[in-house]
């Protein structure tokens, strides 16, 4: 139990927040700085701490306004701070860009354009082409952890026929569980280009990635590659680009014709859960306008709590083609996916299902192929206009 002195200091604490948060919008609009961009901001109140770089994990309290002033989403209402990578696109292009004017501490009013917001797109209560107004507070700013690329000095470099190359850096213990096809593992990477630069990093995040291996969930020569390894190996692979995104790339992140470097350690390596399919015999399914379709398997009878758009939710799903071949599911990771709701992070078939639920509820969602991977698919793991049937379970809400 917290004692009275705790209560006080969270009370303060929320109080500051708040008339920070009051103080911002009685400044004047003609305040504003605008950058080459396009971006307006002002800052209001400016902080003591450390400016945040790209890579940096950021905390920030906002609430989001049209210029009408109807207020769309706002994490001071929540009391939970948003907290996001700078710099990795994780958020839209403006906030990347006013963040990262800011000084931990600094509250600020944002006044961002269609163009770095969200463009022509309608996202949840936001129209196509909307000019968004943020006020914010950064919170806290952690920086970035430190990547050491793995030294292969005089370490051979091995091949397989595919074409894979590879370097063993360090060797678990010899009767370590070895990786092998079906298994659940878990891996930490940081991926390299050839030119040296990190192009994305678990190490970074501070979480290892986790699948199974020969499901296709990951390119060819990770499935490959891991399948050589055991747990407490590291390694180094030299994945030419045929065994990982193609020709095509995978605009904006990787380049057409990539040959991509990566140093892995595998975590672990465990045996696949069995997958129990909902059963759905005898229940209504429901219709949205959108075209989604949606059957509550087990239902929270009790006033229950819905998820707001910005809150991160935690799903433990299953995939489904419409032949019933599972495509990928979390409840074979043993973890659950996380993301933040209403924030183009997942397919819209998803954001709009995931909001209709309660905490504890375990929904099937029929997603036309319109509000999934659209034409095109997923290369390599969705085909074009597939529709998909997903079996999910609201785990938490945050």
């Amino acid at each position: 139990m917290k004692s009275n002195k705790q209560k006080h200091m969270k009370s303060t604490l929320i109080a500051v927040i708040i008339l920070t948060f009051v103080t911002m919008n009685s400044f004047a609009q003609n305040n504003f700085t605008t950058t080459p961009s396009g971006l307006k901001y002002v800052i209001h109140k400016k902080g003591s701490g450390i400016k945040p770089k790209a890579g940096d994990k950021v905390k920030v309290h906002y609430e989001g306004k049209l210029t009408n002033n109807t207020v769309f989403d706002s994490s001071f209402k929540r009391g939970t701070p948003f907290e996001f990578e700078l710099g990795a696109g994780q958020v839209i292009k403006g906030w990347d860009e006013g963040i990262a004017l800011l000084n931990e501490g600094d509250s600020a009013t944002l006044e961002i354009p269609s163009e770095l917001g969200y463009g022509e797109r309608d996202m949840g209560s936001i129209p196509a082409n909307s000019t968004l107004i943020f006020d914010v507070v950064l919170v806290k700013v952690s920086p970035a952890v430190t990547i050491v690329p793995y030294n292969i000095e005089g370490k051979e470099i091995l091949s397989t026929p595919s074409g894979l190359k590879y370097v063993v850096i360090e060797s678990g213990k010899p009767n370590a569980l070895k990786a092998s096809e079906n298994r659940n593992v878990k891996v930490h990477y940081t991926g390299y280009f050839a030119d040296g630069k990190i192009f994305d990093s678990s190490v970074k995040r501070g979480e290892p990635i986790s699948f199974i291996i020969g499901k296709g969930q990951v390119i060819k020569g990770w499935d490959e590659g891991i399948a050589l390894m055991k747990v407490g190996d590291k390694m180094r692979m030299m994945i030419p680009y045929e065994l990982a995104y193609g020709e095509a790339g995978r605009p904006p992140h990787i380049p057409a014709k990539a040959d991509l470097t990566f140093d892995v350690e595998l975590i672990d390596a465990l045996a696949v859960p069995e997958i129990k399919t909902f059963d759905t015999k005898g229940k209504d399914t429901v219709a949205t306008a959108s075209g989604l379709k949606y059957i509550v398997v087990e239902e929270v009878k009790k006033k229950g709590v819905f998820p707001q758009p910005g809150q991160k939710v935690f799903v433990h799903y299953t995939g489904y083609f419409e032949d019933g071949k599972v495509f990928d599911s979390s409840v074979e990771r043993g973890s659950p996916l996380s993301f933040d709701l209403g924030k183009g992070m997942v397919i819209k078939g998803w954001d709009e299902g995931i909001a209709l639920m309660k905490k504890g509820e375990k929904f099937r969602l029929l997603i036309p192929y319109t509000l999934g991977y659209g034409d095109k698919g997923y290369p390599g793991a969705i085909p074009p206009k597939a529709n998909l049937i997903f079996d999910v379970e609201l785990i938490d809400i945050q």
